[in-house]
């Protein structure tokens, strides 16, 4: 799931810019590769939905490790991307974990 919203965060970025959706690769990669290094380093594996530490800890790997990444490849990071995709990031990655929390809890009474 988290690999799937970071595509479309970058799918929609391009799209809102007028750039080619198909392009988004070049986009998304970068956070891509923060994503898995976010789900290795939180051991998503264990629990997968887990807000803390999972959902946390692979949103800020996604962002420090995306944006490390485009800073590398000479792709942009001005504030205003760093501030819009840190947000949606988070609405993103943190946000569905919290609404299957929600759920579970919701089943449980």
């Amino acid at each position: 799931m988290d690999l799937v919203l970071v595509i479309v965060f970058a799918a929609i970025g391009r799209s809102a810019h007028g750039e080619d959706v198909l392009g988004m690769l070049t986009t998304a990669w970068p956070f891509l590769v923060g994503t898995l290094i976010g789900w290795f380093a939180a051991r998503g594996a264990h629990r997968p939905a887990a807000v803390v530490p999972t959902g946390l800890v692979v949103w800020l790997s996604t962002e420090i490790v995306g944006m490390f990444l485009r800073t590398l490849t000479g792709q942009g990071t001005a504030w205003s991307f760093v501030l819009v995709s840190l947000v949606v990031l988070g609405a993103f990655l943190v946000g569905y974990r919290l609404v299957l929390a929600g759920v579970a809890r919701v089943r449980r009474r």
